[in-house]
This record gives structure tokens, sequence and C-alpha cells, in this order.
């Protein structure tokens, strides 16, 4: 790779890595050709991109990275890297939870979340519990829906109390 080549591709990933709120790093070496194909195909059926990429130019792209503090992000670089883009935030680790379930590897070595950063494959079980953005907002309404259907229940309830007393009002009359 020539050091033009270098440039245009440090420059690429560092605007990747502006644009995503959500990305994984994730070990995947010692796989073979075979299961790295079966786990880009997941990826791509989960909306998740995949790239092997070069630590050294990883760590230069995240220099470049303005407005983000990829924190101890960078002490997890060594070793092969592929790093899993997203839009959901616990795509990625149910994704490698689901593959490790028949491979020793993916091994989760970290992943930025919306500014917040995990560090080692100790986090992935709490990573796939994490609520995705639509989990969250299902539950809120969820939630706000409760008391107005209560209400709804006691007035209705209610209302057929009264109409039932006064119906038998009117058959004693």
């Amino acid at each position: 790779m020539t050091r033009e080549e270098k440039a245009k591709y440090i420059d690429d990933l560092a605007a990747e890595l502006n644009d995503a709120s959500i990305f994984y790093l994730a070990d995947t070496a010692d796989l073979t050709v075979e299961v790295v194909n079966n786990l880009r195909r997941r990826c791509y059926q989960s909306n998740i991109r995949m790239r092997v990429v070069k630590n050294t130019l990883l760590e230069k792209a995240m220099d470049r990275t303005e407005g983000k503090d990829f924190g101890n992000l960078r002490s997890t670089l060594a070793g092969a890297t592929s790093i899993l883009f997203s839009e959901v935030g616990n795509a990625p680790a149910k994704l490698i939870h689901e593959f490790r379930k028949k491979n020793a590897k993916p091994l989760l070595k970290g992943a930025y979340i919306d500014e917040a950063i995990f560090i080692g494959d100790d986090q992935l079980e709490m990573l796939v519990a994490l609520k995705s953005r639509e989990e969250l907002i299902g539950d809120i309404i969820g939630l706000l829906q409760s008391p107005a259907k209560n209400v709804v229940s006691g007035l209705t309830g209610a209302g057929n109390k009264i109409a039932g007393l006064l119906k038998t009002l009117e058959e004693r009359a």
C-alpha cells in the first residue's frame, strides 16, 4: 500500500468513525476463511458493516476523528481487529453472542456506543442485554399507557354500576 493509499484509507476510516455512533472492535484472528465469510454474511443480514482493519491505521484514524473521545479503546488494538459498525447498539453484541455458540471467536475487544466505552469480552453479556432505542421507546409508551388504561377502566366500570343501579330502581318502580 502506497503512502497516498494509506492516507486515503485513514481519511475514509476517520470519516466512518466520525459518522458512527456505534461500533464494536472484535478479535477475529485464527478464523478460517469459511467461518469469516459466514460471519460477514450474518453481519450483512443484520445490517452491520464489518471491516478488517490494521491497528496502526485505525489508531491514526481515531486520532483524526474530531469531537470523539475513544478513551481506552486504543489499548485493545493488538492482534487481528475487525470493526463492526451498526445503527442499533446491541445488534453486534447479539450477533457475536449467537455466533460464538458454534465458534470460539470473535472475541469482543471493545465497543463504542453513543460516547460510552466498553472494554473486554466480559462486557458482552451486558451489551446483549442492552435495550435498543426502539425497545426503550416501546417500554416508555407502555408505562405511559398503563395509568390511562386504569383510569378509563375505572370510569367504565363505575359507569356500568350506575347504569345497573338505575335499571334496578326503574324496574322496582
